[in-house]
């Protein structure tokens, strides 16, 4: 007969192709780390960004997206960048662009009011990946690398998006990131004048739709709005998710915010944090508890609250339902809920001064009855 540590040998030795099989179905997913070339390719990025802004601001040089200025006798517009950040197909693109259009034969004007950019990941097998021509989105497609939840990667991908944006023209003023659930809830005009015209500004200019002057952002001092919140009943957790002293010297427990992943910033505040690398070399380390790790929860309002806690609004304009929220999750609306009350629920907002503007998370399936009520209630404001 076989001996006892013969059979235990072989029995391991069986076992092991088992264990490789099942281990990443029971063990969580190790969070991506960000490798050191992607980490010296994104600080190129972000060193050429922050210098094209510099020579900018100070009128030496020429980047991209200023060539006209030279020739224009006319004001520069401020624009919105519109960051999509995203690691499945846009189902809404459809919708976003009748957005983007605005109906009535709007869109000659709008289109100098805005930009696109899209971090797509690409890992990802898209079902549909291209992108209509004469599409708002064609060629709009930046640079992109490999994203994870629980991952500083997220981090990386905004922040990506924002140099990007920086880089390519001088008249984006506000920086707003959604991501491929997200749904407009109002029309482009109403969403570009509820930023650029009725924040209160330090300035005595006057902003009506499409005009006045932001360039490079430094005439009138907009807020950012960017969900803060330092009272979380899990933030305990969330700041040792690393480890137990980890974050310090640089970011004491006191100091530690959460908030929203999506938000508006301004063109003063992306630029802090394409410069930042203080607090980024904290918050680009893996994640030992990956069930209260969302750095990009935690970086942006922790930074901004940091460096500009009176530059920032506090409250995001991304509506999100988190009742009976499922593993880190909103609520995901379906096709039987989407109504027109709903669309006049989600914009209800605690601000006195603002609406929603934008709510997530939508399933892919309630892309046709949104599309029907478009135009009759969702860009009818």
């Amino acid at each position: 007969m076989f001996s006892t540590p013969f059979v235990l040998s072989f029995a391991l030795l069986l076992s092991l192709p088992l264990l490789f099989l099942l281990a990443p179905r029971i063990l969580p997913p190790r969070p991506l780390p960000i490798s050191l070339p992607d980490e010296l390719d994104d600080l190129s990025l972000f060193r050429r960004a922050s210098l094209s802004s510099i020579s900018r601001s100070t009128g030496n040089g020429n980047g991209g997206g200023v060539s006209h200025l030279a020739t224009s006798t006319k004001t520069p517009l401020p624009k919105i960048a519109f960051l999509f950040l995203t690691n499945s197909d846009l189902v809404f693109q459809p919708l976003w662009e009748d957005f983007f259009e605005g109906g009535g034969g709007r869109r000659d004007k709008q289109k100098h009011l805005y930009n696109i950019y899209v971090h797509a990941d690409p890992t990802v097998v898209y079902s549909n990946p291209v992108v209509p021509v004469g599409s708002v989105f064609e060629n709009r497609f930046i640079a992109a690398k490999r994203t994870q939840r629980a991952s500083p990667t997220l981090i990386s991908a905004a922040r990506r998006l924002l140099a990007t944006a920086l880089l390519d023209d001088d008249q984006n003023s506000f920086f707003a990131l959604v991501s491929q659930h997200c749904v407009p809830l109002h029309s482009f005009r109403f969403v570009y004048h509820s930023l650029f015209a009725s924040q209160p500004a330090e300035s005595s200019i006057g902003l009506g739709f499409g005009y006045g002057s932001t360039r490079y952002d430094h005439q009138i001092k907009y807020k950012s709005f960017i969900e803060i919140i330092a009272d979380e009943p899990n933030l305990p957790e969330r700041y040792k998710a690393r480890g137990e002293k980890v974050m310090l010297p640089e970011i004491p427990f006191d100091e530690f915010r959460v908030g929203s992943q999506f938000f508006i910033l301004t063109r003063r505040h992306s630029l802090l944090v394409i410069k930042d690398r203080k607090l980024w070399r904290k918050f680009r380390l893996p994640c030992l508890n990956t069930e209260s790790c969302y750095p990009e929860e935690h970086y942006f309002p922790t930074l901004l609250s940091m460096k500009d806690p009176k530059g920032c609004t506090h409250f995001t304009l991304m509506r999100v339902n988190w009742t009976n929220s499922t593993g880190g999750h909103p609520h995901t609306y379906h096709p039987a809920e989407v109504s027109p009350q709903l669309i006049y629920k989600l914009r209800v907002s605690n601000s006195s001064s603002y609406s929603y503007l934008f709510a997530r998370k939508f399933s892919p399936e309630c892309l046709a009855p949104l599309t029907e009520i478009a135009h009759s209630v969702i860009f009818r404001d």
